[in-house]
């Protein structure tokens, strides 16, 4: 019987690990994304991270990761390199699950699967992620001081990102498939009031251009009406059609609100089942980022920890 099972070792995954582990909770980490997605969470994929405190020369997002995998393993966390296959939580404490064929059975639960971005699907996209594609504006929006830069998207997301960039970027220009947004009234007169962004309607990426060079150079952009095809220079492109919550496992068992994100108490990380609780992104459709990840890691660990002592389960 484990007392603490987290699943998911990202930020916050690693966070609630760490607070776990000091409170004496003997945690155990089951480090796959249920999606299937790389292990470690999204800093794995990013290469500079300059917005982390404690890093002023900035840090690479692999190395954060392991820094963190690292303390929670100093201070006695288990890991085991698996996927959540099955979880029974409607029937509450204590809670069984299956990852690889191996049953574990635990007083609490922590989920930390994380979401991930949607992307548009292109190869050259894939190849130059990291190289002038992004799809966190907060993250990498300083590597393009002064630079023209486009945003995929329609919703409030796309115009955030954008918003965001053009406080930055020389230009911002919002490349969206309809000729109307999806995003609310207000977020869409702002954007369209600022004088350094503007807008390509009914408008496709079919291709990011620069795979040669290493880096964006442009988009080949398809009308949607006239399927025209046309060459929009770029120098970065941020995917702005939004991010997907590992959740598919807790459907049916956790709440989750419309777009499949668990639902947690406001001002707190717990579930509506007693025992469980979710930080990090697989909750968080607002910051998405590694700083709040962790955060959310921490009022996790330290909530478990007092839910078993107050059932005087520890």
């Amino acid at each position: 019987m484990e007392n603490v099972i987290i699943i998911g070792s990202g930020p916050a995954g690693l966070t609630a690990a760490i607070y776990a582990a000091r409170a004496n909770l003997k945690p155990l980490v089951i480090e796959g994304v249920i999606a299937g997605g790389q292990t470690g969470g999204q800093l794995m994929i990013t290469t500079d991270v300059e917005n982390y405190p404690g890093f002023p020369d900035g840090v690479k997002g692999p190395e954060v990761i392991e820094l963190m995998h690292k303390q929670a393993e100093r201070f006695g966390t288990r890991f085991v390199l698996a996927d959540v296959d099955r979880i029974r939580l409607t029937e509450g404490s204590p809670f069984k699950l299956e990852a690889d064929g191996v049953t574990y059975e635990t007083h609490s639960v922590i989920i930390s699967t994380g979401a991930s971005a949607r992307w548009l699907g292109l190869p050259s996209e894939r190849e130059l992620t990291n190289r002038g594609v992004s799809a966190c504006a907060t993250c990498d929006g300083f590597f393009f001081k002064d630079q023209d830069v486009s945003v995929v998207g329609g919703g409030d997301t796309a115009l955030e990102e954008a918003m965001f960039l053009a406080g930055i970027c020389k230009s911002v220009t919002l490349i969206h498939r309809r000729a109307e947004l999806r995003a609310s009234k207000i977020m869409q007169e702002r954007a369209k009031r600022h004088p350094k962004i503007k807008f390509v309607w009914n408008a496709e990426v079919r291709e990011v251009l620069g795979v040669k060079e290493g880096t964006v150079t442009g988009l080949s952009l398809e009308n949607t009406i006239t399927k025209e095809t046309f060459v929009h220079p770029t120098q970065g492109l941020f995917v702005a059609i939004g991010h997907i919550p590992n959740t598919q496992l807790f459907k049916g068992q956790l709440t989750l609100d419309d777009n499949g994100y668990i639902k947690t108490v406001p001002g707190s990380t717990a579930t509506n089942v007693e025992g469980v609780y979710a930080c990090g992104d697989v909750q968080d459709h607002v910051y998405r980022q590694a700083i709040t990840a962790a955060g959310t890691g921490c009022m996790a660990a330290i909530e478990a920890e007092r839910w078993m002592g107050a059932k005087e389960l520890i």
